[in-house]
């Protein structure tokens, strides 16, 4: 097939621009019933919208004509398609807008052809459509390539804003509010953080792909001794950490308590990360609460505080005190009831009633030994290391 235009062809398409003026007008008023060009605040000025169409109608009335790219006009494709993507236009609405460039050209065409010339313009009508679809092709590698590009650029703010929110430890509110804004987080709302074994990231990755399908809003944070991830979760947490436990699953990884805000997420990484490296871990998430004996084989004074927050914590005041009397008597001796009895010159049923108030605050019993290892730990962690 010849790709040379019929000089009748050619020669409409030159009649053509000397109304490319009026021509553009036209593509304009159908461009504004386009999604977002026709808003009243639209991402693309309408001043930069007509010169960009100008100068597009006009290449591609030249390549219609010549059967070629007009000089110097071969990357302007890709750089409206760059442009527009930058702008936040979706590619359907662009690639829609574009294709109007075929509709308005004929038409124009179409009109100025007079009888004679009408079948060669019909013969010759994939010249039009090739040029349009040329400059499509154009427009979407500069978008794509655009899109790519803003991805990389986002991905390496986002590290290095999280990087900044663990270094200074969540410390700076201006850190910790600028932290959550560019990663899309609301600052004070509540947080659940894992942190992977080394050989999961993988898996740490998909479960986080897996999350933010589901509609939570994650960062993943990759370090060199076990991936991070951090999800946001609805105002009522308790309603969601078992989905995103579910999520885990299969994932070796250990899980920090949730917190409250963005500002305790650096505590939770270390102490995720502190879970993940306790000796014993299965092939699934480890949560801090299940794992505190094999945290305290492996870790020292961050997971000891975070133990006597959540252990005795719930304990306070005059009652309070007496529980802890008790327990840490108890504790100290020979385990059996009567002995702490005597030795707090009290009845045994007080005793076993003070073990009960101590389990209803704190959800442990010291009577069940896994439950008194864990409490004994505490103490000891309140008390400060022995000398």
């Amino acid at each position: 097939m010849n790709d040379t235009p019929a000089p009748s062809v050619a020669a409409l398409a030159l009649r053509c621009l000397d109304d490319i003026v009026a021509i553009t007008g036209v593509w304009l008023s159908r461009a504004m019933l386009i999604d977002p060009y026709g808003r009243p605040d639209p991402p693309v000025p309408a001043e930069e919208l007509r010169d960009t169409a100008l100068d597009g109608l006009e290449m591609l009335l030249r390549h219609v004509a010549t059967g070629v790219v007009a000089p110097g006009m071969a990357g302007f494709s890709e750089r409206v398609g760059e442009r527009r993507a930058g702008q936040g236009v979706p590619l359907a609405s662009l690639l829609a807008a574009a294709r109007l460039d075929a509709r308005v050209i004929w038409e124009a065409m179409r009109a100025r052809a007079v009888p004679a010339a009408l079948p060669d313009l019909i013969g010759g009508a994939h010249h039009v459509w090739e040029a349009v679809e040329q400059h499509v092709t154009g427009l979407m590698t500069g978008y794509q390539r655009a899109v790519m590009e803003m991805g990389r650029q986002r991905e390496d703010q986002h590290r290095a804003w999280f990087a900044r929110l663990l270094d200074n430890q969540g410390r700076n509110p201006d850190v910790v509010r600028d932290a959550g804004r560019v990663l899309g987080f609301q600052p004070a709302g509540p947080f659940l953080t894992a942190v992977a074994h080394p050989e999961a990231g993988a898996a740490l990755r998909a479960a986080a792909n897996g999350l933010t399908a589901a509609g939570l809003r994650c960062h993943r944070h990759d370090t060199p001794t076990g991936d991070v991830l951090v999800v946001q979760l609805p105002d009522r947490p308790s309603d969601h950490e078992a989905g995103v436990l579910d999520a885990l699953a299969g994932v070796r990884c250990g899980v920090a308590p949730a917190v409250t805000g963005l500002a305790g997420v650096p505590a939770a990484v270390r102490l995720a990360a502190a879970t993940a490296r306790a000796p014993g871990g299965g092939t699934g998430p480890r949560r801090l609460e299940d794992s505190w004996l094999a945290v305290f084989a492996g870790t020292g004074p961050e997971p000891a505080a975070e133990l006597v927050r959540r252990v005795l914590g719930p304990l306070a005041g005059t009652e309070g005190e007496r529980l802890l009397e008790t327990v840490r008597t108890h504790l100290s001796g020979s385990g059996a009831i009567a002995d702490t009895a005597a030795a707090l010159y009290c009845h045994r049923n007080t005793v076993q009633h003070r073990f009960a108030r101590f389990r209803e605050l704190t959800g442990r019993d010291v009577r069940v030994p896994r439950d008194a290892a864990v409490v004994a730990l505490a103490l000891q962690a309140a008390a400060g290391p022995p000398p």
